[in-house]
């Protein structure tokens, strides 16, 4: 495991991994009031934590798929990216898709937090591209028979 260095200003417990071998750390609401949203609406939950990611790290805000499924409330930039170099607060933009109106309380899991590696690139450019078996197909392509 790799140490990343956090700051909690939440009133709540830092995120954590809930089973063995979950992929993501849930994210709590740090309210001082209940938030709205109507359908539709969108709005920006503040967390109360602060990051500093490795170099080679991002962290991906993802929905909680409960949330989106019994509630039809998700993460609107799915996957959000929190890049090595911010240290600002971490926020969760929440859009509500459901008829009906949600409120979201203090302390209430928002969304999942993802830790991933990654690799810059640098372009090359060219005017061919190694063919494969698949080709240009997209959108749906490979599972048309």
């Amino acid at each position: 495991m790799t140490a990343v260095k956090i700051i909690n200003q939440s009133k709540h417990a830092l995120p954590k991994y809930e089973t063995l071998h979950a992929a993501g750390m849930d994210l709590r609401a740090n309210l001082s009031a209940p938030v709205l949203l109507k359908p539709l609406e969108r709005a920006l939950i503040p967390t109360g934590l602060f990051i500093e990611l490795p170099h080679n790290c991002e962290a991906q805000i993802r929905p909680r798929s409960g949330l989106a499924y019994k509630k039809g409330v998700t993460v609107l930039n799915s996957p959000g990216t929190i890049d090595a170099d911010y240290r600002g607060e971490i926020g969760v933009l929440l859009v509500n898709l459901s008829a009906q109106d949600f409120i979201v309380e203090d302390g209430e899991r928002v969304a999942q937090m993802v830790v991933a590696e990654f690799k810059q690139i640098t372009w090359q450019e060219t005017n061919e591209l190694q063919s494969t078996t698949r080709g240009e197909g997209g959108f749906g392509h490979t599972g048309v028979k």
